[in-house]
């Protein structure tokens, strides 16, 4: 667990969720796709260059890049865009990871697999106009659909990320995990059934146990290392818990840690001196793992 207590700012923040916006959570998905609309017309999209047919968002490296980061959104496949989260790409940008943002489908319109399909498109063509390493970063939804991703690139044996770094990540549709019933009262977001019902327009007719959906369920052998980062009040907590313990058991370097009292996707809140550190730890392993890469390929033989 991360050393520690929260800081004031995040108490604060945590209280104001729990009673202001968890008992209206299920009714937000409308008005903040209106706000969602109104930053995409504040915001012209900016597609790669060496890319344009692929949707989503190009945000160049401050100086050399060390790497390409593929940055997947969060917002339960119901709300987002790569423009809505530009701010989150910056930040990675400013560390020097040239970074693109898939735009992808939205549920209830497009149901599963479309997102996937959409960021699987985009990573081939991603694998194959860029040469050097690429790195994966993926919060809440996004994690989720980060790990899925990893598994279609396994499958087609496509050039693989050196590393992924993820937040919060809803890797279980069907909601199993311990977690969503013991924290189900001091989750400041989310309650066990709006997380199902949020599920269930996501999947359409599909099951929630389909590995590509919820990759808890998925034989993760051969994944890159990844970092995950998950607050210990949240009711998704086990998804990252028996996500990097089922990872560890592939023979995935996996890493955990969990932090104390902070919201689900706290990352995304910049004002928040812990969103500013976990942001700072992801960035930090995913250097350790290209600059780790690029030793290793420079080795003879």
């Amino acid at each position: 667990m991360n050393a520690g207590v929260a800081s004031a700012a995040t108490l604060r923040t945590v209280a104001f969720l729990r009673s202001f916006v968890k008992p209206r959570v299920q009714s937000l998905t409308a008005p903040l796709r209106g706000l969602q609309a109104l930053v995409e017309t504040l915001s012209p999209e900016r597609r790669a260059p060496f890319a344009p047919q692929i949707p989503g968002d190009w945000t160049a490296a401050s100086g050399d890049a060390v790497a390409t980061l593929f940055y997947l959104h969060g917002g339960a496949f119901l709300i987002g865009s790569p423009r809505l989260f530009r701010y989150a790409s910056r930040e990675f940008a400013r560390a020097g990871f040239d970074v693109f943002a898939p735009a992808y489908r939205l549920a209830p319109e497009h149901v599963f697999p479309a997102a996937l399909e959409d960021v699987l498109r985009a990573y081939r063509a991603f694998v194959e106009a860029r040469p050097g390493p690429f790195v994966i970063v993926g919060d809440s939804a996004g994690g989720g659909l980060a790990v899925s991703l990893m598994l279609r690139i396994r499958e087609e044996g496509l050039r693989a990320p050196v590393a992924a770094a993820l937040s919060s990540p809803w890797v279980d549709l069907a909601a199993t995990g311990e977690s969503m019933r013991e924290n189900e009262e001091c989750d400041p977001w989310f309650t066990r059934k709006a997380i199902l019902l949020g599920a269930r327009a996501v999947l359409g007719r599909q099951s929630a146990r389909d590995p590509l959906a919820s990759p808890i369920y998925a034989d993760l052998s051969g994944l890159p290392p990844m970092l995950v980062h998950v607050g210990a009040d949240e009711a998704l907590r086990d998804d990252s818990t028996r996500l990097v313990a089922r990872a560890r058991q592939a023979g995935v370097d996996a890493r955990l840690e969990t932090w104390p009292c902070v919201p689900h996707a706290w990352q995304l809140m910049s004002f928040l001196p812990e969103a500013r550190e976990s942001r700072a730890k992801a960035i930090e392993f995913l250097k350790a793992r290209v600059a780790n890469g690029e030793t290793n390929r420079a080795k003879p033989g």
